[in-house]
């Protein structure tokens, strides 16, 4: 289907109907398959034929939203994993060996700095951190050694903006891989294969669901790097995603291009109106035009995505008193749900690395994260003014 839009893709791609003809997508509730006969199922195992052997690596439901994913995503292969950071874990551990160099953003997803500094590096694997924006940074980075980049553009929480078209450039001259976090807009609003990606990784426990109800992540790329690589991770290991999950992930796919455009819009008429708020320190969205980046957001988004960040003023204690005076918004750490989530990155998503690595990544005591949902924009507004109002007390 690739002559088909998004919104088609996001609706249509990737199902097999049964011969019972069902019209939405079954869900496999199996941990089993019949196998016709002994050769048979001696050609599965062996990989001489094509066929379900065992839910932990081979499910149709599954099967159903990596291929409706690779397509949205624009790559040959996918597999899902049993969560965000099972996708970050299953893709070090298929493509990197100790002694391995990794380039990692420091403006990452707090347990994301968490796996590598405390697991991967105890088995050989080195990294070095480099600011998100700073594509010299990256690039003097390199070593002999080095195997991979990995980034998260917008960046979680501050919306840094990685140059993804650059960084590819720099990582392909030397034979370096580069893994895109597509995590806060989705195929819908950045297409990182086509800026120079190798590798797309999702949780897709935030925008593919969009309403905060299962667990789990994909890997997306060329049919090596993923569809041997990593699916032989997971075939070994099982990080696998469930039937069930898959199945609700599907159904959030099919609303994926609606939704992303209306947070997108929900979020820069409220990112602009805490511009002009008293107690608001600065606000942190690339779809601003204070943005130091907005111009390359611009150019390789088609929309800036629903999470915004701000810095209060009196540091924790104001951002306490803010959560604490909101009456609507959800205090949650997750993310890209229908329902607005506020949260203080400090102590929670960001409070398992150290202080330095907090302060490095920009995630100071004063900031907050909302990930705006789809409530009516006057009611938000009136909820941040609670918070808002609490700050001064």
């Amino acid at each position: 289907m690739s002559d088909h839009h998004l919104a088609t893709l996001g609706v249509r791609a990737g199902q097999v109907r049964t011969h019972e003809g069902e019209h939405s997508e079954p869900i496999f509730t199996t941990s089993s398959y019949v196998f016709r006969n002994a050769a048979d199922a001696a050609a599965r195992f062996a990989e001489g034929a094509k066929g379900n052997i065992y839910s932990r690596f081979t499910n149709p439901t599954v099967r159903c939203f990596e291929e409706r994913l690779a397509a949205m995503e624009g790559g040959a292969s996918c597999v899902g994993t049993a969560s965000g950071m099972a996708a970050i874990l299953a893709t070090c551990m298929a493509l990197l060996k100790s002694g391995d160099h990794i380039v990692c953003s420091e403006s990452v997803f707090g347990s994301t700095i968490a796996l590598i500094n405390r697991y991967l590096v105890k088995f050989g694997v080195e990294v070095s951190y480099v600011r998100l924006d700073d594509n010299d940074a990256w690039r003097k980075a390199i070593r002999s050694n080095t195997r991979l980049f990995f980034l998260e553009t917008p960046s979680n929480p501050l919306s840094a903006i990685g140059d993804i078209r650059a960084l590819a450039d720099f990582a392909h001259e030397r034979g370096v891989l580069l893994a895109v976090d597509n995590c806060f807009c989705t195929p819908a609003l950045q297409k990182p294969f086509e800026l120079g990606a190798d590798l797309v990784i999702h949780s897709a426990t935030k925008f593919l669901d969009g309403q905060g109800r299962c667990v789990g992540g994909a890997v997306v790329g060329n049919e090596q790097l993923v569809g041997t690589d990593v699916f032989g991770f997971i075939r070994s290991a099982g990080p696998s995603m469930s039937p069930f999950n898959a199945w609700v992930f599907l159904k959030g796919l099919e609303t994926l291009e609606l939704r992303m455009k209306a947070h997108s819009v929900a979020a820069l008429e409220l990112a602009r109106w805490l511009e002009q708020q008293r107690g608001i320190r600065k606000v942190h969205y690339a779809g601003l035009e204070s943005h130091s980046q907005h111009a390359l957001a611009r150019r390789q988004q088609s929309g800036f995505g629903g999470i915004i960040a701000f810095e209060v003023e009196r540091e924790r204690d104001g951002a306490w008193a803010f959560i604490d005076a909101t009456q609507l918004m959800s205090i949650t750490a997750n993310l890209g749900d229908v329902k607005t989530t506020i949260t203080h990155p400090a102590s929670t998503t960001h409070s398992r690395i150290t202080p330095a690595e907090r302060e490095r990544a920009g995630i100071t005591e004063g900031l907050l994260r909302i990930s705006v949902g789809l409530e009516n924009l006057d009611d938000l507004k009136a909820d941040l003014q609670r918070g808002i109002a609490a700050i001064k007390k």
